[in-house]
């Protein structure tokens, strides 16, 4: 090792690790420093690296690197796809990370960028370690209670709609942490289950990675965030395993039952319920009950979809699809009047380019053409859910009298 970079890792969070003739030079950074992009940098320069790895994967590399990417995406296609959910929470990252940099005067995850464009400056392979964001987002979940879920997505929520200024305790956590940590705040500390999916589980995806990327190099520098160093060096060191079956177990979700049980009952209920009553009260009382199914599910989704400022045609989407629930559990009636809102009022690249701006504030969202189909996906779903369960209860206080 040289005396220059010997003498940069001493003023930095650092560890070194040697295994199968492989030296590992694992760099501690901050997401949101300065030192940090400097010492990555520095680093580099020296030329004693034969390649470099970063704590990302190619989602977020390639958000750090190409602005444009966002006004590429097929919008219609994410929501055809089940990813609304998804979409949201990357834009809830992104929204976080853009006030960090507004406040702070500097982009975070800069350092990483710096890494990645210093290495190919000098033809030096980069190798991205980190999880696809996208599986971490669905092991957190999956790994959380339905009140777990409800925390979660209510922090998501939190994060996309608040415009306030980052805490200094948040920063300072950032300081020595990490990004997706940081971004999940208090749930990542409070729940042992998401710290597993968020933080520890990416410690030992990123060693295996390290070990079946290297190649031929000898020497790999990778920079990953301060928090990351020392698990990350621990698993490198330690782990037995063959990586590619770390790797394997670290990127399963858990699938759920493909049978809603949950909303077959609800329905079942529901149709009980309505047979009931034509039982009791002949074509009457059956078809009042199947009428106020209807108008319960049907004028709620539509409210909801309302609230959203969709398109009237949406609206009326909504109101159709939001009774047929029996017939599509696994599709939420948000997935109809979003694809018809997206369709009607086609976001522009304009919308594209300005959203993480505009989800900065709530005028934003409904301003901006792509995050207005998010809400009015969410609020058809909000809308539908509560219209579902007051039909349910409509039609059993009517049987109890």
């Amino acid at each position: 090792m040289s005396e220059t970079l010997q003498a940069l890792l001493e003023t930095q969070p650092h560890a070194i690790v040697e295994r199968d003739g492989v030296r590992y030079t694992l760099l501690g950074t901050a997401h949101v420093s300065q030192a940090s992009v400097d010492a990555v940098r520095d680093a580099i320069g020296t030329g004693a690296f034969d390649a470099v790895a970063v704590e990302l994967d190619a989602q977020r590399l390639q958000a750090l690197t190409d602005p444009d990417a966002l006004a590429r995406l097929d919008l219609v296609q994410v929501i055809r796809t089940g990813k609304t959910a998804l979409f949201a929470a990357n834009l809830a990252l992104a929204a976080y990370q853009r006030r960090l940099a507004e406040q702070l005067g500097i982009e975070p995850g800069a350092e990483l960028k710096r890494a990645v464009l210093e290495a190919r400056q000098r033809d030096l392979p980069v190798h991205l370690i980190d999880r696809d964001v996208g599986l971490t987002f669905k092991r957190a979940s999956a790994g959380l209670g339905m009140w777990g879920r409800i925390k979660l997505a209510t922090g998501l929520v939190t994060a996309l709609f608040v415009d306030e200024e980052v805490g200094e305790e948040e920063i300072e956590k950032l300081k020595q942490g990490d990004m997706l940590e940081s971004s999940f705040s208090e749930f990542a500390s409070d729940s042992p289950e998401l710290y597993e999916s968020v933080i520890a589980e990416r410690d030992r995806y990123m060693a295996a990675r390290l070990r079946e990327t290297h190649g031929d190099a000898r020497e790999v520098l990778a920079v990953v965030g301060a928090g990351h160093l020392a698990g990350l060096a621990r698993h490198l060191r330690e782990e037995t395993r063959e990586p590619d079956a770390i790797r394997a177990e670290l990127e399963s979700v858990h699938k759920k039952s493909k049978t809603p049980w949950f909303g077959i009952a609800i329905v079942a209920l529901i149709a009980a319920g309505i047979t009931i009553g034509f039982w009791r009260g002949g074509f009457a009382m059956g078809a009042d009950l199947l009428l106020q199914w209807v108008a319960c599910t049907a004028g709620f989704a539509a409210v909801g979809c309302a609230l959203a400022t969709a398109h009237p045609l949406s609206i009326l989407t909504a109101a159709f699809f939001a009774p047929l629930k029996p017939f599509r559990l696994g599709v939420p009636t948000g997935t109809f009047s979003a694809l018809t809102e997206a369709r009607i009022r086609k976001p522009t690249y304009a919308d594209f380019m300005s959203l993480r701006d505009d989800v900065q504030s709530v005028r934003g969202w409904y301003r901006n053409r792509v995050a207005r189909v998010l809400v009015t996906f969410l609020l058809t779903n909000l809308g539908s859910a509560i219209g579902a369960w007051a039909g349910l209860f409509r039609i059993g206080g009517r049987l109890m009298h």
